[in-house]
């Protein structure tokens, strides 16, 4: 080889470096044909599945626009329920009437395109969470739509719609003080409680996280039991009103036991029980039969119980009875009053081994401090309409 010579690599194949090269995105296309299929089947939902099944369209890419396709009729403006340039059909869910004979074909269509392209369950989930938000860009009659599907949704388990999907982003400030909310749960609770029990309609909510402040739908200004009581009650919903109604009363006894037992165990002055107690019913408006039971819990439950010596256990129980006697004396100010004491004294010393041989000697006891008349006793040995332990 000459000195001028340059060298060469014969026969040597030189690779190239790859490039990542995305193709273009194209959702206006995609649902172009997503809408033609729609038209060309004239809305038969049978038809279209199985047209969407034989298409090699990319779902994998468009699936939120898929999904536009099915809830309006075509694409979206980005960021709200607004029409976007394209064809559009007039088969949507949110075109069709308002009731669930027109709605349900729409759920069991979107279960059916599920179970062949599980993929999808996450665009569904963003584009119900998309609508939900914008609820105030729809019609009043299209928000009903959109709660009687996701009720039948929900009736139908259909797959990619946990209820998070639906109440967490339902919540925003400005929908709940529009009033947009509590329009929409109350479509939402009258359609889903057609086809299912007030039980499945709070395992619903408890799996959305709302179920512990059923108040939050309300506006600030409408935020109160007799609110909701009024509300749900005009609506039909009166199971709904006395399962809320039990909550806040199961809340508020709760509250206020924690408030005693601590004053209690603490062996505070009895006046300052007694006054703790009236300050909480004119606040909570509790039934007096209600905190005569929960005044004797209470009362039961700051026992110092011994695991092993049972006449420690008489001892210190019927201590406890005549320390808080004036306790109970307060608030038991009518014979019914008494009577529900005694009943309650019986079924705990019926219940629970501790007590099992005490029934008489409380009784007594309560007697003499003069929580108990003569005449409960008597009408209650006489005419008393529970046996359990009464022979104890």
């Amino acid at each position: 080889m000459s000195s001028k010579e340059k060298p060469t690599l014969g026969g040597t194949r030189i690779k190239t470096r790859k490039r990542n090269i995305a193709a273009p995105l194209d959702p206006a296309a995609f649902a172009d044909a997503v809408v033609q299929i729609y038209l060309d089947n004239a809305g038969d939902l049978e038809h279209i599945a199985k047209s969407i099944e034989a298409s090699d369209l990319n779902f994998s890419r468009y699936g939120d626009t898929f999904f536009e396709v099915v809830f309006t009729g075509g694409r979206t403006q980005p960021g709200t329920t607004k029409p976007d340039e394209g064809e559009r059909h007039p088969y949507s869910i949110l075109d069709c009437e308002s009731k669930r004979e027109a709605i349900l074909p729409s759920v069991i269509y979107i279960q059916k395109i599920l179970r062949r392209r599980p993929f999808l369950i996450k665009n569904l989930e963003n584009v119900m969470q998309k609508l939900v938000q914008s609820m105030e860009f729809l019609e009043e009659d299209e928000r009903k739509k959109l709660a009687i599907f996701t009720a039948l949704a929900f009736t139908q388990k259909l797959s990619g719609l946990p209820p998070e999907t639906v109440f967490e982003p339902l919540l925003k400030d400005n929908l709940v003080a529009k009033g947009l909310v509590l329009s929409f749960v109350t479509d939402f609770f009258k359609e889903y409680l057609v086809d299912n029990s007030l039980d499945d309609l709070i395992a619903i909510l408890k799996r959305g996280k709302v179920e512990d402040d059923l108040l939050k739908f309300f506006p600030s200004n409408r935020r109160s039991a007799e609110a909701f009581s009024e509300h749900f009650t005009k609506e039909g919903l009166v199971p709904l009103v006395e399962y809320n109604e039990k909550k806040l009363f199961d809340g508020r006894l709760k509250e206020m036991k924690a408030a005693l037992t601590s004053q209690i165990e603490e062996e505070n002055d009895i006046s300052e029980v007694i006054d703790t107690v009236k300050q909480r019913l004119k606040d909570a408006k509790l039934p007096d039969i209600e905190v005569v039971r929960m005044l004797w819990d209470v009362i039961m439950d700051a026992v110092q119980w011994s695991a092993k010596n049972q006449q420690q256990n008489a001892n210190a129980a019927l201590r406890q009875v005549k320390t808080w006697a004036g306790l109970l004396n307060t608030f038991c100010t009518s014979g019914k009053l008494q009577l529900e004491l005694i009943y309650k004294v019986q079924m705990q010393c019926y219940e629970d081994a501790k007590l099992m041989k005490l029934f008489p000697e409380i009784v007594r006891s309560l007697y003499e401090e003069d929580v108990l008349a003569e005449d409960t006793i008597l009408h209650w040995f006489r005419k008393g309409t529970n046996p359990k332990g009464k022979y104890l």
